[in-house]
C-alpha cells in the first residue's frame, strides 16, 4: 500500500470510528426519550450518508451497502415519520447496524476480509422499510410523494424536489451553448458539504468515459461562490453529442452524492432576451467573484495529526530535557559562581524548555468523554440482557488525559462497568425488597487533582460481602496472617488477585476468575494504581489513580550509598530529620515513627535493595514521608540531592522475568551527568517489603 492510500485509510478509519461513537450516543439518547427527534434523524442520515460515500470511495462493499440501506431507511423516516409502535424495532435494528459496521471497521483495521454474505441483514432493513411504507400507504391512500431515498434518487424525471421555480426542464438561455446542446441538471443531497468539490469529483468521473463536456458554473475549482449557485440552481453538465449524455447518465446516477438529475430541453427564448440575460448573468457572476474576493475566509483551526508524530515530538522533548540538565549540571559543577551570564542564560533555557514541554503535553491531551460515552452502550445492552433498570451517570467527562493513557484505560473501565452491571446492581425483584429506588445507578467520574487523574466507577448495588471474600481467600490458601488481623482494605484487595472471583456461577459477563486482576494490571501498566471499597447493601466504589502523562515527571533525587533513586514529587508529603527517641517498634519489630499524631512504618532502602552505605544511623540520614491514595509510610535514605524533571524510560523487557516492578521499581531516568536513576514505585515498594 502506497503512502497516499495508507493516509486515506487512516483518515477513513478515524472518521468512521468517530461517526460510529456519535451514532451510539444519538441512539442511546433517543431510546431514553423513546422517540427520534428531527435533529437526530437528520444527523443519523448524515452519518450514514458520509460512511456510505467514504466506504464507496475505499471500495468496501459490505460497508457501502449496509450504510446505504440504513440511509434509505432514514430518508423515508425523515420525509414521512414513523409510528411510535415501531420505535423499539427501529432502535434494535440501528444498534445492530452500528455493531455490524463496527465489526467491519475492525476487520479493516486488522487487515481481514470483509463480510460478503450480507443478504439476510440487507433484507431485514428492506423489510422494515417496506413495513413503514405499506402502513403509510394504507393510512394515506398511497401518497406518491412518500418514497424512499433510493426510489427518489433513481427517478430522473423528478424536477421539483422541494426546489423553486428555477428548476424547470429547460436550460437557461444564458447558459445554453449550441456546441454542447445535450445537458443534464444534477442536484446533490442536502447534507452534502463542499458542493463545488463534489462537482469536481463528478466531472472527473464523467471524464473517465467521455471528455467533451462543459459545466455550469464553470469556476467550481476557483470560486467559493459557486457552491451557493450549485445549491440553488443545481450543477449543469453539457455534452457535445447525445451519445455522450446517454453514456454518462449511469455515472451521474451512481455518484454517491447525487440526489436526482433532470435531462434539460433547449431554451425557447428570443436572441435579444438571450443577450440581455447573458449580460445580466455576466454582471452577477462578476459581482459574485468580487464579493467572494472581498469576503474574509474562515480558516480551519483544527487539523488531524498522526499519533506517531506526536510520539516522536514527545521523545524529542524528553531528549531536550535531558540535554538541558546535562549542560546546566556540567557548567555548575565546573564553573560555579564564575560565569553569571551563563547562569542567566541557563535559567532562560529552563523557562523556555518548561513552556515547550507544557505545549507538547497539551497537544497530546484529549477528553476522557470518548471512553465514558462507550460505557453508555455497554450499560444499555446489559440492562436489556439482564433485565435490569440501570442509569449511567457521568461526571467530569471533559477531563483531559494523555492520548496514550486514553488508549489503555478503556478496557479496565469496561471490565469494572460490566462487573457492576452483572453482579453489583441487584435485579428488579431484589431492589423492590429494599428501600432503594427502582432504577440502579452506575456513576463514572473523572477528576484532575493536579498531577494525577482520579477515575471512579461507583454503583449503588448490593456491595461486596467481605466475609465471603475472606472465606474464599482462606479456601485458596491466600491468607498469610490470622483472619481477624485483616483490614477491610486488605480483604477487598483479594479481589484484585489473579483467578479470584466471588461469583459462583459463570455467566456471559463474569465468574471466570478473570477481570479485576486484568483491571489492576492494565492500570498499573500506565503507571496507575487501583483501590476498592465497598459497603454491604450500599454499593461498591473502585478508583483508578493515573498520572496525567507517562513521559516526563517532576522527581526528587535521593542517594543511598552510591545509588541514586528518584521519587515522584506527587508522592512526597514532607521530608525531615528524626531522633532515635522518636522511633519505635511495633509488635513485629518493625520501625515506626509518629508524625502529627499518626504512626507510619519506616522503609530503609539500603535494606530493601541490599545496598552498602555508611549511613545507617537514623539521625544521620533523611526521612521522607510518602503516600499513595491508599497508604502512607516513611522512606529512609542517605540524603536529598534536589528536585529535577526526569524523562521516564521503561525498563528492558528481559528484566520482566525478575518481576522488578513488584520490588518497587517502575522505570529509570537519565540524569544530567549521564548516570541512571531508578524511579521508585511508591505503591509496590511497601506492598512487597
Amino acid at each position: 500500500m502506497d503512502n497516499n492510500m495508507e493516509s486515506m485509510l487512516e483518515a477513513y478509519l478515524f472518521e468512521a470510528n468517530d461517526l460510529l461513537e456519535h451514532l451510539d450516543e444519538i441512539l442511546i439518547n433517543c431510546e431514553k426519550e423513546n422517540c427520534f427527534d428531527t435533529d437526530s434523524i437528520n444527523e443519523i442520515f448524515r452519518i450514514m450518508h458520509t460512511i456510505k460515500g467514504s466506504s464507496a470511495m475505499m471500495e468496501f462493499d459490505s460497508l457501502t451497502t449496509i450504510s446505504h440501506k440504513v440511509e434509505d431507511l432514514f430518508y423515508y423516516v425523515r420525509e414521512n415519520g414513523i409510528d411510535e409502535k415501531y420505535n423499539e424495532e427501529l432502535f434494535n435494528l440501528m444498534f445492530k447496524s452500528s455493531d455490524f459496521i463496527k465489526d467491519e471497521i475492525a476487520k479493516v483495521e486488522n487487515n481481514e476480509s470483509l463480510t460478503t454474505d450480507i443478504g439476510t441483514f440487507e433484507q431485514e432493513i428492506n423489510d422494515l422499510l417496506k413495513k413503514f411504507s405499506n402502513e403509510a400507504s394504507n393510512d394515506e391512500n398511497d401518497n406518491s410523494e412518500n418514497n424512499s431515498s433510493e426510489e427518489s434518487s433513481n427517478t430522473s424525471s423528478d424536477t421539483s424536489n422541494g426546489k423553486d421555480d428555477k428548476t424547470d426542464n429547460a436550460i437557461g438561455a444564458d447558459e445554453y451553448d449550441p456546441e454542447y446542446p445535450y445537458c443534464v441538471r444534477v442536484y446533490f443531497d442536502e447534507e452534502t458539504e463542499m458542493e463545488n468539490l463534489r462537482a469536481v469529483m463528478l466531472v472527473n468521473s464523467i471524464n473517465d468515459i467521455y471528455q467533451y463536456i462543459k459545466y455550469i458554473p464553470d469556476d467550481i475549482e476557483t470560486n467559493p461562490g459557486s457552491e451557493e449557485k450549485i445549491i440553488n440552481d443545481g450543477f449543469v453538465v453539457c455534452f457535445r453529442d447525445e451519445q455522450g449524455l446517454k453514456s454518462s447518465l449511469k455515472t451521474i446516477e451512481d455518484f454517491v452524492y447525487t440526489k436526482n438529475y433532470t435531462i434539460l430541453n433547449k431554451p425557447e427564448t428570443s436572441s435579444k432576451a438571450k443577450q440581455n440575460q447573458k449580460d445580466e448573468k455576466k454582471e452577477e457572476k462578476n459581482n459574485t467573484v468580487q464579493n467572494a474576493k472581498k469576503a474574509p475566509h474562515i480558516k480551519q483551526n483544527l487539523i488531524n495529526v498522526n499519533l506517531s508524530k506526536l510520539d516522536n515530538l514527545m521523545d524529542l522533548m524528553g531528549e531536550i530535557v535531558i540535554t538541558e540538565s546535562m549542560v546546566t549540571a556540567e557548567q555548575n559543577s565546573k564553573h560555579e559562581g564564575v560565569d553569571n551570564n551563563f547562569n542567566k542564560s541557563s535559567r532562560h533555557l529552563r523557562k523556555l524548555t518548561d513552556e515547550l514541554q507544557e505545549i507538547v503535553m497539551s497537544i497530546r491531551m484529549v477528553p476522557i468523554s470518548g471512553v465514558f460515552q462507550k460505557m453508555r452502550r455497554i450499560v444499555r445492552d446489559m440492562s436489556k440482557k439482564l433485565d435490569k433498570d440501570v442509569e449511567l451517570v457521568m461526571i467530569g467527562e471533559d477531563t483531559e488525559v494523555d492520548k496514550t493513557i486514553i488508549d489503555n484505560i478503556g478496557d479496565p473501565i469496561m471490565h469494572v462497568v460490566r462487573n457492576a452491571m452483572d453482579h453489583g446492581i441487584e435485579t428488579k425483584e431484589e431492589r423492590a425488597q429494599t428501600d432503594k429506588s427502582a432504577k440502579g445507578t452506575v456513576t463514572l467520574s473523572a477528576q484532575n487533582t493536579g498531577g494525577e487523574i482520579v477515575i471512579t466507577i461507583q454503583d449503588d448495588g448490593k456491595g461486596i460481602d467481605k466475609h465471603s471474600v475472606l472465606e474464599k481467600a482462606k479456601r485458596q490458601n491466600m491468607l498469610k496472617k490470622p483472619e481477624e488481623a485483616y483490614s477491610d482494605r486488605e480483604i477487598y484487595s483479594f479481589l484484585l488477585m489473579p483467578g479470584f472471583s466471588t461469583n459462583e456461577v459463570v455467566t456471559e459477563y463474569s465468574g471466570r476468575g478473570v477481570g479485576m486482576d486484568v483491571v489492576k494490571k492494565g492500570v498499573e501498566k500506565i503507571g496507575g494504581d487501583v483501590s476498592l471499597v465497598s459497603e454491604l447493601g450500599k454499593g461498591t466504589k473502585i478508583m483508578f489513580k493515573i498520572p496525567l502523562t507517562l513521559a516526563i515527571v517532576n522527581g526528587m533525587k535521593i542517594s543511598v550509598g552510591d545509588t541514586v533513586f528518584t521519587i515522584p514529587i506527587n508522592n512526597i508529603r514532607q521530608s525531615f530529620k528524626v531522633k532515635k527517641e522518636n522511633v519505635h517498634c511495633d509488635t513485629e519489630k518493625n520501625e515506626i515513627i509518629m508524625v502529627r499524631n499518626e504512626y507510619y512504618p519506616i522503609v530503609r532502602l539500603h535494606n530493601v535493595f541490599d545496598i552498602h552505605t555508611d549511613v545507617t544511623d537514623i539521625e544521620s540520614g533523611i526521612v521522607i514521608l510518602v503516600e499513595t491514595h491508599e497508604k502512607a509510610y516513611c522512606i529512609f535514605a542517605d540524603a536529598l540531592l534536589g528536585e529535577q524533571q526526569v524523562v521516564v524510560k521503561s525498563l528492558p523487557l528481559y528484566l520482566n522475568k525478575y518481576n522488578v516492578k513488584e520490588t518497587g521499581i517502575t522505570g529509570c531516568a537519565i540524569l544530567g551527568d549521564g548516570s541512571i536513576s531508578l524511579i521508585l514505585d511508591i505503591l509496590n515498594l511497601y506492598n512487597n517489603n
